[in-house]
C-alpha cells in the first residue's frame, strides 16, 4: 500500500499545497492541512476507483480538509493580505535579482495585484480559478474535485475571469466586451 501511495499521491503534494495555500491564505495552515489530507488519502487509498485519476481525488481530499479546517479553527472567516515574505520568495524564485530595481518593483506590484484580485474572489470562484489557471486541471477534473456539474464549473470560471478582468483592468480603460 505504501508504494501505491508513493506512486499515486506523492506526485500531487505540491498541487495540494498550492490549493490549500490559496484557500487558507496561510502557509503553515496549508502545510498542516496537506499533511492531514495525505494521512486521509493513505488511510482511504482503497477508495480510489479505477476510473478516477489520483490528482483530482487527492485535491478533493485537500479541499475538504481546508473547509474542515476553516470551519473548526476559523469559523469560516476569510483571511486576507499578502505576506511580505511571499513577495521576497517570488523575487528569488523568478530570478528577479539580476533585474533593474524598478523592474523588480513593477513585477512585484503586478504579482501583488493579481494575488489580491484572486484572493478577493469568493471561495467558490477562487477555487475554480486556482484549479484551472494555476493547477491546469481540465473542466471534468475540476467538476470531480468540487463535486459539482461541469456546467457549474464553466459558469463559475466565466464569472471569476470576468471579475478578474474588471479588477485588473487599468483605471480609465473600458472593460473588454463593453461598448463605449
Amino acid at each position: 500500500m505504501a508504494s501505491a501511495f508513493e506512486r499515486l499521491v506523492l506526485p500531487h503534494l505540491d498541487a495540494g499545497y498550492n490549493l490549500a495555500r490559496w484557500l487558507l491564505h496561510e502557509e503553515a495552515a496549508a502545510e498542516d492541512v496537506v499533511q492531514d489530507a495525505s494521512l486521509r488519502a493513505f488511510r482511504h487509498l482503497d477508495a480510489l476507483r479505477e476510473e478516477e485519476t489520483a490528482r483530482p481525488w487527492f485535491l478533493r481530499i485537500v479541499r475538504n480538509a481546508c473547509y474542515s479546517y476553516l470551519e473548526t479553527r476559523r469559523g469560516m472567516r476569510e483571511l486576507s493580505g499578502l505576506d511580505e515574505s511571499e513577495l521576497e520568495n517570488l523575487q528569488v524564485a523568478e530570478g528577479l535579482t539580476a533585474l533593474d530595481p524598478a523592474e523588480i518593483l513593477a513585477r512585484q506590484h503586478e504579482h501583488a495585484r493579481i494575488d489580491a484580485a484572486i484572493r478577493a474572489l469568493s471561495p467558490p470562484l477562487r477555487e475554480v480559478v486556482v484549479l484551472r489557471e494555476i493547477e491546469g486541471l481540465n473542466y471534468s477534473d475540476i467538476a470531480d474535485v468540487l463535486s459539482i456539474p461541469m456546467g457549474t464549473v464553466m459558469s463559475r470560471l466565466s464569472r471569476a475571469r470576468g471579475r478578474l478582468r474588471a479588477t485588473l483592468a487599468p483605471q480609465g480603460s473600458p472593460n473588454p466586451g463593453q461598448s463605449e
